[in-house]
């Protein structure tokens, strides 16, 4: 089971035996199977989707409309590896239907961009000490290089670019589904930002 979806919000839920449990609300699907790879066509099994209409240019509207022989758009639009091939065609639509409460998912997804950071909040370094004698230094890094090359090291920790990367979290479980409003209600967190776009496969 795999679907695409757009992470709404965080929320609460009470459960009678397990008390107050913090969630992440999902609008998932409904989803458009817009192409499917075979073995023999492609080297390998897949089956591309698409999710959340959005203007796309031309040649994607054009790729689209030639696939489903419809005038559509899609956002979002990933692939998944499947073994069943043989079940899915063009144009079919993908529910949460299957997505029972306590299934266990992965969701995969783009963290939170920092921009610019320096080594304290990007690698948790100490700093310097906050004592007499040190002066403008708290939060500089410290020695990055070794007497011996002169040079340093390919992969040292150091200031950068922070967050925006591909994370993907396993084993996260399913609360609730409200299947009128295609929502998934999921234990804990999820990578991303609120409107980001998810990838949601059930744990095999």
């Amino acid at each position: 089971m795999f679907i695409l979806g757009k992470k709404m919000k965080m929320s609460q839920i009470f459960d009678q035996e397990r008390g107050l449990i913090p969630v992440t609300i999902i609008e998932a699907g409904p989803c458009r199977v817009l192409g499917v790879k075979t073995l023999e066509t492609d080297g390998y099994d897949a089956i591309v989707c698409g999710f959340s209409t959005k203007r796309n240019n031309m040649p994607q509207k054009i790729a689209w409309k030639k696939a489903l022989n419809e005038d559509v758009s899609f956002g979002f639009v990933r692939e998944f590896r499947v073994n069943n091939i043989e079940d899915y065609k063009v144009g079919d639509v993908i529910t949460t239907e299957g997505l029972e409460k306590g299934t266990l998912i992965n969701i995969q997804g783009v963290s939170k961009s920092k921009g610019f950071q320096g080594g304290v909040k990007r690698w948790n370094f100490g700093g310097q000490r906050k004592t007499h004698g040190t002066k403008h230094a708290l939060r500089e890094p410290g020695s990055i290089g070794s007497t011996g090359p002169a040079r340093v090291f390919k992969g040292h920790k150091m200031a950068g670019r922070m967050g925006g990367d591909t994370v993907k979290v396993l084993n996260l479980e399913v609360i609730a589904t409200d299947k009128d409003q295609n929502l998934l209600l999921v234990k804990g967190a999820v990578p991303g930002i609120k409107g980001g776009y998810l990838k949601i496969e059930t744990v095999k």
